[in-house]
Parts: C-alpha cells; structure tokens; sequence
C-alpha cells in the first residue's frame, strides 16, 4: 500500500519499525531478567537488546525526517505531533515526581516518624532523625554533596543551555542558519560538560565522601534522581546532535520545524527539574 492522504490527514506506508521496537524489548526484557539474577546470558542480551533499539531509533527517525521534508505533513499531523510530544513530557514530569515524592516522605514523614519512637534507641542506638541520615540500621556514615561547588557550576550551565537553544531558535525564525547551527553547537557542548562533571561529582561522592547508593534513604533518592536526570540529559544531547546534522543537511524551515521545537521542550524541561532538584536535593 502506498502513502496516501485521506481527508486532512496523511497516512504513511505500513512499517515494520513497530515490530524491530518489539523485538528489541523482548531481548532488554528477558537480559534484565537475567542480569539482575546473575546469569552471563543477560548481559548478552542487553546488549543485542540495546543495539536493536538504537538501529530502529535510527531507521525510524530517519524515515520520519524524510517524509517531513517530502512535504507530507500537513497541519493536522503538526497537532498530532505536538500533542504527542505534550504528553510524552507530561509522563516525564510525573516520573520525577514520583521521586521527589519519595524524598520528601522520607525527609518530612518518615525518618522523623522512626526517631520519634520511645524503643528507637534500643532497636537503633545512635540514630537521630537529622537529614541528611542513611536511616535507621546503618552504621557507616557519609558527608552529602555540597550545593556551592560543581552542583551550583552544573546549574549555571545548564541555564546558559536554555539561553544557546533559544538563541538557536531564534535563528531558524529569522532563517539565519549560522546562528541556528552555532546555537545547537554550543547547547550540546555545555551539556557535554555538564556530563562530564557530574561523572567527576559520582567519583567524588564515592571516594571521598563515602556517599553510596547503600547510604539508606540519602544515598538512593540522591543518585536516583541525579542519575535519572543525567540519563535525560544524555538523552536530550543525543536528540540534539541528531537536530544538528539535520540543521546542517538543510532540514527545517521558519514555518515548519517541529523536530526542533520538540527536542526544545524536551531540553527545557530538563532544565527546570535541575533547578528543582539543585534546590531539594543539594541546598535544603
């Protein structure tokens, strides 16, 4: 069956990219399955699961770009897209919030809760219902992360991200491609850096500040919600990159350019958990 429009709306060709995604899926979700009981098989499979995935992003993306710029999109499909985008972002602010909601039951509920107990100092001897704390039960201690050194550094990067993606979009509105690409540059650049040092940041947490994931209830949420984060972040740099090289083969318009809006949201909000997680997470 060939492309073909239907009213205001354009249907694609049938594709088989759904059935390489499902593929893909299965091998991630039988290898975690056994990764996470040890057994070598898995951590084969995830990686055949993970190269399937990258190929189908690769052919999938590839092939909507192309029917972008063969002009069949119209309107309706831009909605369509940024609908979509909408709520994909939607799921992401309730992901993180899933997590701040855990940090703040644990700081606010339960640690006072379990220090508050008349039998505590008998079951847990030494235990003060401080944050940041490891929880009741675990003797090693730790020094959380400081707000006023690299954390307070990677803010100000990212902030000037927002500022160069911006500057970027202002460029394709007003067709200076220069200014487009030099925007998209320097925005991938500081989020390269702002990966570096948070690399640096886990190796100092771990080596001298003894600040593990097994630190109990501080030690989870910190790196759960800044590895979270930083997996996005390496996300958004690779949507990024693949926005650049479209920029440079000439793709997107004053009037349509939606594959860049939507990376531009994606990055955007990025930002702000950042700047709520630098504030809970690092400064109070």
């Amino acid at each position: 069956m060939s492309n073909q429009a239907t009213g205001n709306y354009y249907l694609p060709e049938p594709s088989h990219w759904p059935l390489v995604a499902s593929i893909a899926l299965g091998f991630l979700g039988f290898g975690a399955s056994f990764a996470v009981n040890k057994m070598p098989l898995g951590y084969v499979l995830l990686l055949i699961g993970f190269l399937v995935l990258f190929f189908m992003f690769a052919g999938w993306f590839t092939t909507v770009a192309r029917e972008s710029e063969a002009g069949h999109y119209n309107k309706q499909v831009d909605i369509s897209f940024r609908w979509g985008m909408s709520w994909f972002i939607f799921s992401e602010v309730m992901f993180f919030a899933a997590f701040f909601g855990a940090l703040f039951y644990m700081r606010v509920i339960s640690v006072p809760d379990l220090g508050s107990l008349e039998h505590q100092q008998l079951m847990w001897p030494g235990f003060k219902a401080d944050w940041p704390a490891t929880g009741p039960g675990i003797k090693e201690t730790f020094s959380p992360m400081g707000a006023w050194g690299i954390p307070a550094f990677n803010t100000a990067l990212l902030l000037l991200s927002g500022v160069t993606l911006t500057w970027a979009h202002w460029g394709l509105l007003k067709n200076n491609r220069t200014q487009l690409i030099w925007g998209l540059v320097l925005t991938i650049a500081l989020g390269m850096v702002f990966l570096g040092f948070q690399v640096y940041e886990y190796v100092h947490a771990y080596s001298d500040l003894n600040l593990k994931m097994t630190m109990g209830a501080y030690g989870a949420t910190f790196f759960m919600l800044t590895g979270f984060h930083g997996f996005h972040v390496t996300v958004g740099t690779i949507m990024l990159w693949v926005i650049l090289f479209r920029s440079v083969a000439g793709h997107f318009t004053a009037d349509n350019h939606f594959g860049f809006e939507g990376v531009a949201w994606y990055w955007h909000f990025v930002d702000v958990v950042w700047l709520l997680l630098f504030v809970v997470v690092y400064w109070l």
